[in-house]
């Protein structure tokens, strides 16, 4: 896999983090819209609809720092 798969994979994983995540959470508190397949989260009752949403985020910028680690690997070792 080179730099650019690896990239490309830390974009998709920081916009799905951040979807269901903060963006998650904004659409439950600030709108009146019904929960729907992008905004998951939203299905779960009030306590735990944001624990789920900061665990997706916290999952998300995990992977993150595991395809950064690898791709410095990667770089260091071309």
């Amino acid at each position: 896999m080179n730099e650019a798969w690896y990239r490309l994979a830390m974009m998709l994983t920081l916009f799905v983090g951040l979807w269901e995540g903060p963006l998650a959470i904004i659409f439950r508190v600030f709108t009146d819209k019904a929960p729907h397949v992008l905004v998951a989260a939203n299905y779960l009752p009030a306590p735990w609809c944001y624990v789920v949403a900061v665990a997706a985020a916290g999952a998300a910028f995990a992977l993150i720092a595991v395809l950064q680690i690898r791709r410095e690997k990667l770089m260091s070792a071309a």
